[in-house]
């Protein structure tokens, strides 16, 4: 089981440290690229770079006030 844990770690690490590789060299590095260079195809246009982490932001405090909420009923009910 320790041997599944270290692989589980190490992919998400991996997986954490490409998205903010890719993310790093889009919103600081692109801009001072050429429009027409090949590397601007591997990205996508320079405003998805705001919308997309708020968006993932607005879901992820969504669903952790749902599970909150949900865990304050259930201990409420409890109590009971």
């Amino acid at each position: 089981m320790e041997l599944a844990d270290q692989a589980v770690g190490f992919l998400l690490s991996f997986i954490s440290i490409s998205i903010f590789t890719y993310y790093t060299c889009w919103v600081i590095v692109l801009p001072f690229v050429d429009s027409d260079h090949f590397v601007q195809k591997f990205f996508l246009p320079q405003h998805y770079a705001i919308i997309i982490p708020v968006f993932a932001g607005v879901i992820l405090l969504s669903f952790l006030s749902i599970f909150v909420g949900f865990v304050m009923l259930k201990s409420k009910q409890k109590a009971k």
